[in-house]
C-alpha cells in the first residue's frame, strides 16, 4: 500500500564492511536501490525511519518515496532487511524501485474472525494452518489485511485461500486449496490424562503400606512374659 512517507537517503561512493561499520557509527545504515531501468545504487538511510515502516500494519509492504541526495525521489518498498541477532540493530537493506503502473506480487497478511461453533459447541479445536497469501495488483491497490469470518466452522469444516473475498484488481497467486484455519475434533490422547490422574491415589497406597510396615519394623520388641515364682 503507497504511503505519504518520504525517507531520505544519502549516495554512497564506498562500499565493504569497513565503510559499513563506520556507516552504522554515524547512525546510518547501508542499503541498495534496485529495480526498474535504472542499475542497482548504494546509499545509505537512516535506520529509525525505516524501522517506524517496518513495525507499521503495512511492514514490508508499505510503498514510499525515497530521496536520494535531496534530487530526486522514487517509490520503493523493502524487499529484505537483516537486524544484529543480538542487540537486533538494523544491518542492511534491499530496496526495490516501483513502477506504479505495473502489477507485483505480494504477500499479505490473513486475519481469522470470530470463535467457531465447532469450537464452542462441539468441543473442538480451532487450527490457523496459513497466516499470509500471495496475490497480484496494482502498488495502489495493495490490502493491510484480509479478514476472514470463522465463526460458522463446525468440526471438519475450514476456510480455504479460494474463499476470500478478493478486489475485482486483486489476483490470487497461492494455491487455491491452501487451508487458512480448520476446526478438528480433539484428539484422545489429549483426554487420556483425566484417567491417569484419577488412577493416581490408588497406586499410592501400596507405598503407604510399605511405609507403615516399616515403622512396625522398626518399633521395640515386646517384653518377656514375667516367670512364675
Amino acid at each position: 500500500m503507497r504511503k505519504d512517507i518520504t525517507v531520505a537517503a544519502d549516495e554512497r561512493t564506498l562500499r565493504g564492511k569497513n565503510e559499513a561499520r563506520r556507516l552504522r557509527v554515524k547512525g546510518s545504515v547501508p542499503a541498495v536501490v534496485y529495480g526498474g531501468e535504472a542499475g542497482p545504487s548504494a546509499v545509505a538511510v537512516n535506520p529509525k525511519d525505516l524501522n517506524k515502516i517496518l513495525h507499521s500494519k503495512t511492514g514490508h509492504n508499505t510503498i514510499f518515496n525515497l530521496s536520494i541526495g535531496g534530487n530526486q525521489q522514487v517509490p520503493v518498498m523493502i524487499v529484505d532487511w537483516q537486524h544484529d541477532p543480538i542487540k537486533e540493530n538494523l544491518l542492511h537493506v534491499d530496496l526495490k524501485r516501483i513502477d506504479l503502473t505495473k502489477r507485483i506480487s505480494v504477500k499479505v497478511p490473513v486475519v481469522t474472525q470470530g470463535d467457531p461453533k465447532g469450537v464452542k459447541l462441539q468441543g473442538g479445536i480451532h487450527e490457523i494452518i496459513t497466516r499470509e497469501i500471495e496475490i497480484e495488483c496494482l502498488p495502489d491497490d495493495i490490502p493491510e489485511e484480509f479478514v476472514v469470518s470463522v465463526g460458522e466452522l463446525m468440526i471438519g469444516q475450514s476456510v480455504r485461500a479460494s474463499e476470500i473475498p478478493l478486489g475485482s484488481n486483486v489476483k490470487l497467486l497461492s494455491p487455491g486449496d491452501a487451508v487458512i484455519s480448520h476446526v478438528v475434533a480433539m484428539k484422545a490422547e489429549e483426554v487420556a490424562p483425566a484417567a491417569d490422574v484419577a488412577a493416581t491415589p490408588a497406586a499410592a497406597e501400596p507405598e503407604v503400606i510399605k511405609k507403615g510396615k516399616k515403622e512396625e519394623e522398626g518399633a521395640e520388641p515386646a517384653a518377656p512374659p514375667a516367670k512364675k515364682k
